[in-house]
């Protein structure tokens, strides 16, 4: 076939040589009209081949090219076609973080009103640095996911860690993230973002040639939350005057609602804002090559859990740790010193430690799509 022109030919191939396993291969293949091949219109570049079936004639010997002219070397032998498999992998990596105090300034009391992050408020002590390590700590759990990315061979970052290790060598060193595995594995929208019905239809033609999941969530920073509600708005007739779309109940004191939660073009598409991509201390502070948004779909697919030795559901995104009968190191805390409560060390000071080993799993890469400037 030649996507070009549309010209289509049919046919029946005799037999196929790999050249010693070469990848150029040659194929003998005998068109169904009644002339050759250079008569026909196909074209000679830029074909596409594919196998719609197979015809044999009566009492051939198995799955072979017996009785095909110019098939004469593979009469008689039996062909297989082998199917393939690509395998992922991805290695976890080790967070930590720590917070300590010595004894003398835990016996001196001084309450502070604070509020933190999470919204709790109140009075604390030193538990307030205390409070704010965790805090931080998550903020790594949840980061390194995302923004992790492999150390490539002979880089600064291998032979740092490996001089760390005391020149023992860290293998693969570093972890595969979300943006890496969709960058690489997956699709990325590199215009900004798509503000009109005809850029999210090729979103949705890539996605048709994918996995085409039913259910997909756009996780989105302000800007792009903002293009996609003028996008869905433009589609009514009254939406240029800004009178038919939200809540409208003929109230004096109604509230207009000028978002729209999500939309259905083929697939249902949700919007989710993500705080991650508006911190300006963060993700929200990058202009050039910005991510506005990923999108990620719903739902779980079956894989094969090499732990469990046996097909398992899993979420498309989630994190696995490291883990046994004796050790959980998904979210590990102790107390280390001699004050505080702790009497494990003669060191005069409390230490609170925090230890992970996790690796995000992006399963189905090119199901995900990642919007960037």
């Amino acid at each position: 076939m030649n996507p070009a022109t549309g010209v289509a030919v049919k046919g029946i191939v005799g037999r196929s040589d790999n050249n010693a396993g070469l990848t150029l291969a040659t194929i003998t293949a005998y068109p169904f009209q009644a002339n050759n091949w250079d008569a026909l219109t196909v074209g000679a570049t830029n074909l596409k081949m594919f196998v719609y079936g197979s015809i044999f004639a009566k009492g051939t010997v198995g799955a072979t090219a017996q009785g095909i002219a110019g098939a004469a070397s593979v009469v008689g032998s039996v062909k297989s076609i082998q199917p393939t498999f690509t395998q992922f992998a991805n290695q976890p990596i080790i967070i930590k973080d720590s917070f300590e105090i010595n004894g003398s300034d835990m016996a001196q009391i001084g309450w502070v009103e604070i509020t933190s992050e999470n919204g709790a408020n109140g009075y604390l002590w030193y538990l307030k640095s205390e409070h704010e390590t965790r805090l931080r700590f998550e903020d790594y759990l949840e980061t390194s996911m995302i923004e992790a990315v492999p150390a490539a061979n002979a880089s600064g970052a291998e032979a740092a860690l490996s001089s760390a290790a005391g020149g023992a060598g860290i293998v693969n060193a570093g972890s595969e993230g979300i943006f890496y595995v969709v960058n690489n594995r997956g699709n990325v929208w590199g215009g900004g973002n798509p503000t009109t019905l005809a850029g999210f239809d090729s979103v949705i033609q890539r996605l048709d040639k994918q996995g085409a999941i039913e259910e997909n969530v756009i996780f989105v920073n302000r800007q792009y939350s903002f293009d996609i509600d003028d996008m869905l708005a433009a589609q009514n007739s009254y939406g240029a005057g800004g009178t038919s779309y939200g809540l409208f109940d003929n109230d004096a004191d109604m509230a207009l609602n000028l978002g729209f939660t999500g939309f259905r073009r083929g697939y249902d598409f949700y919007k989710s804002d993500w705080k991650y991509l508006n911190d300006p201390t963060m993700r929200g502070g990058i202009t050039a090559g910005a991510v506005n948004g990923l999108l990620v779909p719903a739902g779980s697919t079956s894989v094969y859990d090499q732990i469990l030795g046996k097909n398992a559901k899993r979420p498309f995104l989630h994190v696995r740790y490291r883990a046994s009968e004796t050790e959980d190191r998904r979210y590990k805390t102790w107390i280390t010193g001699s004050a505080g409560g702790a009497r494990n060390s003669d060191i005069d000071k409390m230490q609170v430690n925090f230890l992970s080993e996790r690796a995000v799993c992006t399963l189905g890469a090119n199901n995900f799509f990642l919007f960037q400037q």
